[in-house]
């Protein structure tokens, strides 16, 4: 039984985004499948798994309606076990920049495209740009882009405060990136709006690079928001580039503090030997003590 995760998004009008989701609710049941989506008036989000058979078939279904028709499907391999659950919500955004007054339709303000394969022959062109990361910090720590700036984010809403830092590169040629292309849609945008002059999206996002191009201008392995966590679409062993952050070896496992108060609530990078017998690991010795004396212990 062979499993597949579908990556996708569109900016289009959703008029009644309740209809929406219990018209998407039928399909997840009707095709067996698992993930999360958020639907907005200005349009959808998701990321969900199924059997092979069965994201194709949703896919075709998708494709029957004129406003799905030309999304970009980005398709990698499931494990059966990315997501516990179905789980779809009516939210105001499909991304949340938390622009409020200074919001935009990115379908009118936006950064043109830029495909993979032009990216690729930029990097090997040795012409002049800057390749900007547009994801949060822990998800840049395991891959990004070779000589990407890495903007200093913990979450994107974070994004107009960080602007004036790369102010410099106004009258640049830059290309945002981000996991799958929904961020950069508005990432981009937001520095057009703010007097940029050359900028570009990464049409389908890091995703699609690294399928055409595994083992070349993205170094690492991608941070993905589903249960893999990461996702090691490079093939060779030597494509990791973070550290366990106990003890500095090689690693690029993802893992939660298991002391179930952690005031930090740690989501950071762990080795398998730093784990304890019992599957446990945690960020501090601190943490460590604190779980033993309550019990309050997470166990994977």
């Amino acid at each position: 039984m062979k499993y597949q995760v579908l990556l996708f998004y569109k900016y289009v009008l959703v008029d009644d985004p309740q209809a929406e989701k219990q018209k998407q609710l039928d399909y997840f049941k009707k095709y067996n499948l698992k993930g999360r989506m958020i639907i907005a008036k200005e349009g959808i989000n998701a990321t969900l798994e199924g059997e092979i058979t069965d994201t194709e078939s949703y896919i075709q279904e998708m494709s029957k309606d004129k406003r799905f028709a030309d999304i970009h499907w980005k398709k990698s391999e499931g494990n059966g076990k990315s997501f516990p659950k179905i789980n779809i919500k009516v939210r105001p955004e499909i991304v949340s920049l938390g622009l409020k007054h200074d919001d935009f339709d990115p379908n009118q303000i936006s950064g043109k495209y830029i495909t993979a394969e032009e990216l690729h022959d930029l990097y090997e062109s040795g012409a002049e740009f800057y390749v900007i990361d547009m994801r949060n910090d822990y998800e840049q720590k395991v891959g990004h882009f070779e000589s990407a700036l890495l903007m200093p984010m913990k979450n994107f809403r974070e994004l107009p405060e960080l602007i004036e830092s790369i102010s410099h590169l106004k009258d640049k040629l830059v290309v945002t990136t981000c996991t799958g292309g929904i961020r950069c849609e508005k990432a981009s945008g937001f520095l057009v709006k703010h007097g940029f002059t050359n900028v570009y999206q990464l049409y389908g996002g890091m995703h699609s690079y690294i399928e055409k191009y595994p083992d070349q201008h993205f170094k690492g392995s991608l941070y993905v928001f589903d249960g893999r966590l990461v996702w090691r679409m490079n093939a060779s062993e030597s494509a990791v580039i973070s550290s366990c952050e106990i003890c500095g070896d090689s690693s690029d496992q993802y893992v939660d503090c298991s002391y179930l108060h952690c005031k930090q609530k740690r989501h950071f990078i762990a080795c398998d030997n730093c784990r304890n017998e019992d599957g446990t690991v945690y960020c501090s010795e601190k943490c460590a003590d604190l779980a033993k004396k309550s019990g309050e212990i997470f166990k994977p």
